[in-house]
Formats: structure tokens, C-alpha cells, sequence
């Protein structure tokens, strides 16, 4: 069996103007640029008169080496999520006023595929390797998924601020 260890989450809430589907792919893309895979387990949307509310979960992973992997969980709620003309440089273009809560979990997962759980004997050389072997690598590798998570918050914040601005 695999051992997870939760790391860090991270919550983040805007609420003005800017452009959900940019926003959207700028999060996936920084994600792909980093290495990461990205599935989307939920999409839902809830239309009410004019305004909608979104709900996005997407599950991230990451293999680092045979023996670590970050894995990730994004999720969005979106809600009052309306469509509205701006001027942006004398041009009129659409983009969406709305509010933005955002949670990231993450996690760093050793032995991912079990490789060492096939027998007692490679039990035995796990618990070795845990605790003799790897510590400083350990506290190399958590730090970079508590480091990836900050800077991923960072980004999209400051895409959320940037396009909010300008509009």
C-alpha cells in the first residue's frame, strides 16, 4: 500500500471582473507547462435567470521519480457568474463578473504503485529506505509540493488581479 502523506491547502477568493475561460485555460496550461496531468472529475453548471454558478473538480498528478508522486485536488466554485461589455483600450470586449473560491489540497504519495509491498521482504527494505536512505530527499520532495501549490495560488491570483484590472 502506497503512503500519502497531506501536505498543505491552499484557499483563494476573488470577486470583481474577469475572463472565466481564460482563467480557465491559463490554470490548466500553467499545470501542463509544470509537468502536471490534469483530469476533470465534475463540471457542473446551474443557470439562474441571467447568472450562472460553476463547479469544477479536477484531479492532478505528478510523478517526480519511480518512488514519489504529488497528487493534487483543484476546486472551483463559481457563483454569480454573469456575462458584461467592457472598453479595453477604446475596444469593446466580453468578459464575466462573478466570485471565485478556489481550494487546493495536495499531497506526496511514496511508492505509488505498491512496488514495494509485493513481499515481506521488500516491506522490510521500504521501512529501511524511509528511514535511513531518503529523509533529506523526503524534505526536498515536500517542500516542492508545498512550493508548486503556493506558486500555482500565486499565478492564478495574479492572472485574476491582472484581467480584473483591465477591465
Amino acid at each position: 500500500m502506497s503512503d500519502k502523506e497531506e501536505l498543505i491547502k491552499e484557499k483563494m477568493e476573488f470577486s470583481g471582473l474577469f475572463d472565466f475561460k481564460a482563467f480557465y485555460k491559463y490554470a490548466h496550461s500553467w499545470l501542463d507547462d509544470e509537468g502536471y496531468g490534469v483530469i476533470e472529475k465534475k463540471y457542473s453548471e446551474k443557470v439562474s435567470g441571467n447568472s450562472r454558478d460553476v463547479s469544477i473538480e479536477w484531479s492532478i498528478s505528478k510523478e517526480i521519480s519511480d518512488y514519489f508522486k504529488i497528487i493534487m485536488l483543484l476546486e472551483y466554485e463559481v457563483s454569480e457568474l454573469v456575462e458584461v461589455e467592457v472598453e479595453i483600450d477604446k475596444k469593446k470586449k466580453k468578459m464575466n463578473r462573478g466570485k471565485i473560491m478556489l481550494e487546493i489540497k495536495a499531497a506526496l504519495v511514496k511508492d505509488p504503485e505498491s512496488k514495494w509491498e509485493t513481499s515481506p521482504f521488500l516491506r522490510l527494505m521500504k521501512d529501511f529506505y524511509n528511514k535511513y536512505v531518503i529523509p533529506g530527499r523526503l524534505d526536498a520532495m515536500r517542500e516542492k509540493v508545498i512550493d508548486d501549490v503556493k506558486d500555482l495560488k500565486e499565478q492564478l491570483k495574479s492572472f485574476l488581479e491582472l484581467t480584473g484590472k483591465r477591465g
